[in-house]
């Protein structure tokens, strides 16, 4: 049986064919369509789900020697959840029994774990994050699917080639299918497929039974916690922090355990793939640079659900989407780039420095229609202590116009038309 795919997964064209000799793993949080892509992609892979403990039991029976005859090329989905099945691919690969493996699991601890062990400098890795507003806007039978505008950016064209051809705005029936997308993702969050079918009456409910299955599963494989309510409070408090600088101090202390407890609870949290952290950037450009890395949630529909913010847009998830946003394309697409942030001690504070091979990008996020003079004032300096290195600024807003509003080279971008 086929799955059906009802979003467009940019990462089926990164997958390798299984034609190919490979041994591929594919993590990523729970329900982000791990199961579905892979069906899809592979429909005439046998199948076999280790969440069956018979299942389990069946494959722990067969021999190392009859594994390439008894299972075959096959995708094995909670890999994780039976260890020496790597053993076993391991053994049948190197005997040229198997010549492709696909293994899904959703905790990257165990997996890569059992990579280093067993399978080192014969798997390829790859990601699938929460569905991307360019994924939210494409179907999965659209025809001529683009990647996003945000991809140009990490080619070496220059800034001007990029945007000289494109409409200044959009007309309103073709805006509308990109604030769709946008508002999809700023109210549920892009990252689980299973929400798209659901009324918005049942969303809620879906995203707090999430919460309770990510404790009850993803925990029992990266910890053996005897007490899940301080991680529980751990979780909600660090969905409050979003957008902010991550100190483990002031969470040990709200939490009410220890600073070392505080950073083993934030460690799980980010190889399940619920948070990530945004790093300062290294070089002092203008001034002392301050060496905290700021803490963001993957998906919005799980934060608003942990922090029970379920009201208005606010600066801190607007930030908390577009951040998302660019890391979910860096990592999909396997960019060879690196993002980050600027702030110094004096005060000065720029939202992104985006690191490519061509140069540094500086992006400012503001959740507002309208942009101030003032809002360009810590990219000018950071152009300006760049020098070379400074390809162009972009100022992420959500206003309607692409547009050059400032030197050295800033231009004006929306954000729905940055990520579509």
């Amino acid at each position: 049986m086929s799955a059906i795919l009802q979003k467009y997964r940019f990462l089926e064209g990164f997958l390798p064919k299984s034609d190919l000799r490979r041994l591929v793993i594919l993590t990523g949080a729970r329900q982000t369509g791990k199961t579905t892509l892979s069906r899809y992609k592979y429909p005439q892979l046998n199948y076999i789900n280790f969440d069956s403990p018979e299942n389990r039991d069946l494959l722990k029976s067969i021999s190392s020697a009859s594994w390439a005859k008894s299972v075959g090329n096959a995708i094995i989905d909670e890999a994780q959840k039976e260890p020496v099945v790597f053993e076993k691919v391991k053994y049948a690969y190197d005997d040229g029994g198997v010549s492709f493996c696909l293994m899904l699991g959703s905790s990257q601890i165990l997996l890569l774990k059992k990579i280093r062990e067993s399978l080192a400098g014969r798997v390829s890795i790859y990601e699938l994050w929460p569905l991307m507003m360019s994924e939210l806007y494409w179907d999965s039978d659209s025809k001529m699917v683009e990647p996003p505008l945000i991809d140009q950016f990490f080619s070496s064209k220059d800034f001007h080639s990029i945007l000289k051809d494109i409409p200044e705005i959009l007309l309103d029936e073709i805006d509308q299918k990109h604030r769709e997308a946008e508002n999809h993702l700023l109210k549920w969050g892009g990252g689980m497929p299973a929400l798209l079918s659901l009324p918005e009456a049942e969303r809620w409910k879906w995203l707090r039974d999430y919460e309770f299955t990510y404790l009850e599963r993803d925990l029992s494989d990266l910890a053996r916690l005897d007490d899940l309510s301080p991680f529980r409070t751990f979780q909600k408090l660090s969905a409050l922090r979003s957008g902010k600088l991550l100190k483990y101090s002031e969470l040990a202390r709200d939490t009410s355990v220890s600073v070392d407890t505080a950073r083993r609870y934030f460690e799980y949290l980010r190889l399940s793939y619920q948070t990530l952290l945004l790093q300062p950037y290294h070089k002092n450009i203008t001034s002392s640079v301050i060496k905290t890395p700021k803490l963001y949630w993957l998906d919005i529909g799980l934060l608003r659900q942990l922090s029970g913010f379920r009201g208005e847009l606010s600066g801190e998830i607007y930030e908390t989407m577009v951040v998302g946003e660019i890391i979910k394309w860096i990592k999909t697409t396997q960019k060879d780039a690196g993002l980050y942030f600027y702030r110094t001690r004096s005060g000065l504070e720029l939202d992104i420095l985006l690191q490519t091979e061509n140069g540094v990008i500086g992006m400012e996020i503001k959740a507002r229609k309208q942009i101030t003079p003032s809002d360009l004032k810590a990219m000018k300096e950071v152009a300006l202590g760049l020098g070379k290195e400074w390809r162009g600024g972009i100022v992420i807003y959500q206003g309607n116009s692409i547009k050059k509003i400032a030197e050295p080279n800033i231009w004006a971008v929306p954000s729905r038309r940055l990520f579509v």
